[in-house]
């Protein structure tokens, strides 16, 4: 079952009921839809205000909001949010707290996400960063908290989300919690699971070579960056010398029956978490910087879109922060995209400085392999206790479940959460004592950390070495980031929490991090963290310019080590083509034309394989219909392009073909740019093993036979899905953003139902490795848009007025708003809109005006 699934098949009869009851009457429509509409215009009283708050909206209902004191700027953030989006915010909570049972009800999906993430303990850890972050964070997670409650007060849940109507057809609905300040800081171990990095790789090496049974195979489906073709972030010079972490062979018996039991139960489990930014090698980002000495303002111009899960409403919140008065007591003048749920503002911009975020992918997880016997592990010859942790999951109408959570000195044991393929004891390989495998999970996140502190810092950066004081604290999830300033500086600051690993020469298993360690050897232990002075940074390069595309950061063997599990830099590469080329020109650069590059649909995966595509010969001249597209096509994967149809339906298929045969039942390949390298260098090897279609055992295929019934295929099964005519095939038809509700949206719903809460399905073009990243996962049916850009920005550090930017849907979370997906066709075709900053300009575009006035009890 799909993790975007995990609780939807729940309502069908719920949804069956509520229908019914809408339908009866159009008035019951509109009043159900239209009682959670927030009042966005007049004076409303809020509790704890020092003074009055103005709340101006834009003719997006985006909010810019003003106030004399930080606390009741938070507190006024934390009311009109919850205006906006609260049940968004619960859902999350519920979430974040393993507590997505109570939400919903008995659910065999919720439950098991419970189960996984109280194993996890994210709450737990959000609790102890409480007394971690500083006490101005305390205060602004408090404010903001005590906006939420004010906003629910009195409310009845169907007054504040149409959801909770829903809910309440099958279970009981109480009123929500209060919003608790930890509830913010635990979205954050959310934030950093969706974004951590490699542990689903060194999930598949391992499970990959049961099946190849060869090191060497398993490494060729897991290619070096391609430095030679796609270049890092920065360059060895710009970094310095340092050391990275050597690999050994691996020697551990990783087929063996037992092994692999755990290693599939730990997976399992991690997918049974569900996901509330984005899953998948999709999950990335676009970001750059551009001097102003090659722009039209004079000024740097700053260019960032994070490519996320799509979900309706969208991740983002847009936001404007001001205080009236800017002073050391009240700091702030700052704009950009929030997360519901969490004070301040994540990426955008102030009077002084813009950044953006890009996922660093650095490898923060590590999954410890442990040979338990009874209670304890075993670890240098000698044992180790395992430490007990009993949870209670109450279940919304029915019985509560008790689960008792392990962990090792290394974290929490996770391949025994579900009790899923129960691992027998059974002998182990030789030199690792112990009965039985089990899987612990050892991550950056569960460690408690300084990330909200870091966020709020950010808000009020203005320098370079400010944003290196921010880096030091934003530990996890490790973001690059860019920054511009108004006085013209360009430049990109590393962060994270990077565990240390020291070399094991001759161990069982490499010591990078990128393959399943041993638990019971503690020189393969994490042995400490990198210091933040030592993480790459840059400021005003010379060429003037910096691409932050998730690429490798810095050259092999350069600056400390980070992960050797990067995103292979075709996107990174094409925007510094493209910025290359422009400023060859001598053309100045505007915000239009860094908007033009945010939309570039031109196709890697084409560069690559067409010639040899062609070269081929189709003798039928049916068959031969689809590789004719190919003949006249410019690689540009547009939404109304024949071509791109029919070639995203050849590279499916050949992954199919030369790759399925080889690889575990539920780990075909999804087509990334891990799989755009992997191919790249098996097409100049024809005879590559890797190419047979094992499944044919008579024949043993090279790569023209697998390449010709690809295309012949393809031909084939878009005649069937598309037509005959294969000019007649767009690649929109079949590449559709279809963002869903994360509990009302799925197929098992009533269609009257899904239509209120889903936008739309919009045709898009772009794909995955393309800079317009509308990724799509190839090990599936479907060519549906999996993670896309979920906003993007351009900031004119010259004229931060002519800033623009758009979201995925709308600002809004409620379907009966017409903010809910207002922004969503402009996002489909590029579009984006104004983005007034000064007050004068956001006066100007304000269409609504709300004052919040102190309570005078």
């Amino acid at each position: 079952m799909s993790r975007l699934r995990l609780v939807r098949v729940a309502f069908a009869t719920v949804a069956v009921v509520l229908v019914l009851a809408l339908v009866a009457t159009a008035v019951g429509v509109v009043v159900v839809l239209r009682r959670p509409l927030p009042e966005v215009s007049g004076e409303l009283t809020l509790p704890g205000l020092e003074s009055e708050v103005t709340v101006t909206r834009d003719p997006r209902g985006v909010p810019t909001i003003t106030a004399s004191t930080s606390e009741d700027l938070f507190r006024a953030q934390g009311y009109v949010t919850a205006q906006d989006r609260f049940f968004e915010m619960d859902y999350r909570r519920h979430v974040t707290a393993g507590r997505l049972s109570e939400l919903v009800g008995e659910n065999e999906d919720a439950l098991a996400a419970d189960k996984v993430i109280r194993t996890f303990g994210w709450r737990h850890v959000a609790e102890q960063e409480w007394d971690v972050v500083e006490q101005s964070t305390r205060d602004a997670l408090q404010a903001y908290a005590d906006g939420v409650n004010a906003y629910l007060a009195d409310r009845d849940p169907s007054q504040i989300a149409v959801e909770y109507t829903v809910l309440g057809a099958r279970t009981s609905t109480p009123a929500p919690e209060k919003w608790d300040p930890v509830d913010s800081l635990a979205w954050l171990k959310a934030l950093a699971w969706d974004l951590r990095g490699n542990y689903d790789r060194e999930l598949a090496r391992a499970r990959t070579f049961a099946s190849v049974q060869d090191v060497a195979r398993v490494e060729q489906l897991f290619p070096a960056y391609p430095q030679d073709v796609n270049q890092p972030i920065l360059s060895a010079e710009q970094v310095g010398q340092g050391a990275t972490t050597t690999a050994a062979t691996t020697g551990l018996d990783l087929a063996g029956d037992d092994l692999q039991a755990a290693l599939a139960s730990a997976q399992r489990a991690l997918d049974a978490v569900p996901h509330l930014v984005g899953d998948g090698e999709g999950v990335g980002s676009n970001s750059w910087v551009v001097s102003g000495r090659y722009t039209e303002s004079g000024a740097p111009l700053l260019a960032n879109d994070p490519h996320l899960g799509i979900s309706a409403p969208g991740i983002w919140a847009q936001v404007g922060l001001r205080c009236a008065e800017v002073t050391a007591e009240c700091p702030y003048d700052v704009t950009g995209f929030a997360n519901a749920g969490m004070p301040g503002v994540v990426i955008g911009h102030n009077a002084d400085l813009a950044w953006g975020l890009t996922n660093l992918g650095a490898d923060v997880t590590d999954f410890f392999l442990e040979k338990v016997d009874d209670d304890v592990t075993v670890r240098d010859g000698g044992t180790a206790p395992i430490r007990h942790r009993r949870e209670v999951i109450h279940v919304n109408g029915g019985r509560s479940v008790e689960l008792d959570v392990r962990e090792t000195v290394h974290g929490p044991i996770v391949s025994d959460v579900l009790d899923i393929d129960a691992v027998e004891d059974t002998p182990v390989p030789d030199g690792a004592p112990g009965r039985q495998f089990e899987v612990a999970l050892g991550w950056t996140a569960l460690q408690p950390g300084r990330t909200a502190d870091a966020l709020l810092a950010m808000a009020t950066a203005r320098d370079a070495d400010d944003i290196a004081a921010v880096a030091a604290l934003l530990e996890v999830p490790a973001q690059n980031i860019v920054f511009a300033t108004v006085d013209g500086h360009i430049g990109y600051q590393a962060p994270g929490r990077i565990p240390v690993r020291t070399s094991v020469l001759g161990g069982p298993v490499p010591s990078d991090g990128t393959w399943p360690r041993p638990g019971w050897d503690s020189a393969y232990d994490w042995q400490g963290f990198v210091d933040p002075a030592d993480m790459p940074r840059t400021l005003d390069p010379a060429e003037g310019f910096v691409v932050a595309a998730n690429q490798a950061v810095t050259p092999s063997g350069v600056g400390p080590f980070l992960t050797d599990d990067w995103d292979y830099g075709y996107r990174s590469q094409r925007i510094r083509t493209l910025l290359t080329e422009r400023l060859a020109t001598g053309e100045p650069v505007s915000v239009a034309d860094m908007a033009e590059i945010q939309s570039d649909q031109r196709n890697p995966y084409a560069d690559m394989l067409v010639p040899t595509l062609l070269s081929l010969p189709i003798e039928d001249e049916f068959d031969d219909d689809g590789q004719e597209l190919l003949r006249d096509w410019d690689r540009v994967s547009s939404s109304d392009s024949a071509a791109a149809a029919y070639f995203a339906a050849v590279w499916k298929t050949i992954l199919t073909l030369a790759f399925d045969d080889d690889l575990p039942d539920d780990a075909s390949p999804a087509g990334d740019s891990r799989w755009l390298e992997v191919v790249r260098r098996l097409v100049d090897d024809p005879s590559s093993p890797w190419w047979d279609d094992r499944s044919t055992p008579a024949v043993v295929e090279g790569r023209d036979e697998i390449l010709t019934r690809a295309m012949v295929s393809a031909r084939r099964q878009l005649t069937t899905q598309l037509g005959r005519d294969a000019e007649d095939w767009r690649w929109g038809m079949l590449h559709v953003a279809a963002p869903e509700h994360p509990v009302l949206g799925g197929e098992s719903l009533p269609g009257v139902l899904r239509r209120l809460v889903n936008p739309s399905p919009l045709s898009v073009g772009g794909g995955s490795s393309i800079v317009d990243a509308t990724a799509w996962d190839a090990s599936t049916p479907s060519y549906a848009v999996t993670a896309a850009p979920s906003m993007r920005m351009v900031v004119d550090l010259g004229d931060l007025d002519s800033s623009t930017w758009v979201n995925l849907t709308g600002t809004s979370g409620h379907p009966a708003s017409v903010h809910y997906t207002d922004q969503f066709k402009a996002w489909a075709t590029g579009e984006t809109f104004p983005w007034p900053f000064t007050q004068a300009a956001t006066q100007a575009d304000a269409t609504d005006h709300l004052t919040l006035l102190p309570s005078t009890d």
